[in-house]
């Protein structure tokens, strides 16, 4: 587990399934992350068991209600759609709507980085966010990421083939 004073990285749990669809089927939050919003708590518990059922995706409990509120992780080489190299990974993250602009996903990103950096020793740590999501990308910024200049498109996001994604980096400093 990582935490700070107010978060805790930890693994997502069966019982999550609930709160994970109170959060995850609002449809201002997955869109702007590029899943669609959660249909019921079924779906939600197997998005938990499948696609969150990985040693490198967190659940991002807020300490003071003990409930999952967000989910941060990464993809490695081979897994990402940005053309990353061997020793980097890519970043992704997302906040339920009660909990934005509160900086929560920034916090939660700089335990990421460190976490990536200093016990992982990766390179590099790329991200990117929707163009019509610049909150996603003042995140990244605020967590040190450099604008590459360069714009893709993401087939595995929905409506990654219409919405062009700005793509961020991140160099570890050792």
């Amino acid at each position: 587990m990582l935490q700070t004073n107010r978060i805790i990285l930890r693994p997502w749990r069966d019982y999550d399934a609930e709160t994970l669809f109170r959060y995850a089927s609002d449809p201002d939050v997955g869109p702007r992350a590029g899943w669609p919003p959660h249909k019921s708590v079924e779906e939600s518990l197997e998005i938990i068991r499948t696609v969150f059922h990985s040693d490198h995706v967190w659940a991002i409990e807020l300490k003071e209600t003990g409930e999952p509120i967000g989910c941060i992780g990464y993809y490695e080489y081979g897994e990402s759609n940005i053309d990353i190299g061997e020793n980097d990974i890519e970043a992704g993250y997302w906040i339920a709507k009660p909990y934005w602009n509160r900086g929560i996903c920034t916090e939660a990103l700089q335990l990421l980085i460190d976490y990536c950096f200093n016990t992982k020793g990766f390179r590099t740590i790329w991200s990117d966010f929707f163009i019509d999501n610049p909150a996603s990308g003042r995140v990244m910024e605020k967590c040190g990421f450099h604008d590459t200049g360069e714009i893709n498109y993401c087939s595995r996001l929905q409506h990654g083939d219409d919405k062009p994604v700005k793509i961020m980096r991140l160099d570890n400093r050792l």
